[in-house]
């Protein structure tokens, strides 16, 4: 599986696993990366640059093969230090980084100055247009289907990935809605150069997250999440739970951001994914967990959808062309 997206990133197969909070550790990323995929820690989770050096090494401790940074840009109460979590990563060596929040024009010119591979994460063709003009090296587009911010349009996949590869001439990556290899072909189909999963990595073995979450997940549907914070221009896709449907309600009656914020801390994240509380906050889910029917390991989910997408284009091959 050649793609140019491959060839930049030295992996084997088109396939990337996206920056998660707090589940974005070495463990999983370390994983994908092994078993021929591209695997990505994030610094938001690990808070300050040390702890990135120390995870960073981790992951080396567990592969050799190439993987990334998710560089966090969205607005904080308290300054990220993005710059200082670069440095780190010139000191260890690790040249791939993904970009998400905002433009990333503030730190393109340190990130290509030190030869980094940089992929932004966009919603749209416009913001396309401008990470390519600001020089990224490719571009993630997520549509609305994608757990996390997928942006304020409410256009779906199906639509938004081809108006983007459209848009640019440098390799787009597809995000939402992706969690086998039919949804591989189908995005090489539209011109993307590969896909980029991280609903479907929460449930593997490797993630580092409570069972309870885990299986939550092979039990849902794609009906089981609902987007959030659209009242505050901060949009996000979660599981549908006790809170983030009070979350839904309060926004409904007009909540300010000061009677959300106590709902909304990713903080309260960390009694989902530790303590295998369901309930215990918001917690981002996309809605290909409809497509999740079994915990596998990462080497047994990127084997299938290898095996799903050869099954898929020999059934094009041999039935419609």
């Amino acid at each position: 599986m050649k793609t140019r997206i491959t060839e930049l990133l030295g992996i084997e197969y088109p396939i990337i696993c996206g920056g998660m909070f707090q589940v974005g550790r070495a463990e999983l990323a370390a994983a994908v990366s092994e078993a021929g995929g591209l695997g990505i820690i994030t610094s938001k989770t690990q808070g300050t640059p040390e702890r990135l050096r120390a995870e960073i090494r981790r992951v080396k401790e567990l592969t050799n093969k190439p993987f990334g940074v998710n560089l966090n840009l969205f607005p904080s109460t308290t300054p990220t230090p993005n710059e200082e979590f670069i440095q780190v990563m010139i000191e260890e060596g690790v040249n791939i980084v993904e970009t998400s929040g905002r433009s990333p024009e503030p730190l393109m010119k340190l990130l290509k100055d030190n030869d980094f591979i940089v992929m932004h994460k966009v919603v749209g063709p416009r913001y396309a247009k401008t990470a390519e003009r600001l020089g990224v090296d490719a571009v993630i587009v997520v549509g609305n289907e994608t757990g996390g911010h997928p942006g304020m349009s409410d256009v779906g996949t199906l639509v938004i990935l081809p108006r983007v590869v459209d848009s640019v001439s440098i390799p787009v990556i597809a995000g939402g809605g992706f969690a086998d290899g039919r949804g591989l072909v189908s995005a090489l189909a539209f011109g993307a150069e590969g896909v980029l999963m991280g609903t479907r990595f929460m449930a593997t073995k490797e993630a580092p997250i409570h069972e309870n979450v885990k299986n939550w997940m092979v039990e849902a549907d794609e009906t089981n999440t609902i987007v959030v914070q659209r009242s505050i221009g901060s949009p996000s896709r979660v599981a549908v739970n006790t809170v983030s449907e009070e979350v839904d309600r309060l926004e409904k009656k007009g909540a300010t951001l000061e009677e959300l914020i106590p709902f909304i801390t990713g903080q309260r994240s960390k009694d989902v994914y530790f303590e295998g509380n369901i309930d215990g906050g918001i917690w981002s889910c996309g809605q290909s967990v409809g497509l999740v029917d079994k915990v596998l390991s990462v080497e047994e989910l990127i084997q299938q959808m290898v095996a799903e997408a050869k099954r898929s284009m020999k059934f094009i091959q041999e039935r419609v062309l």
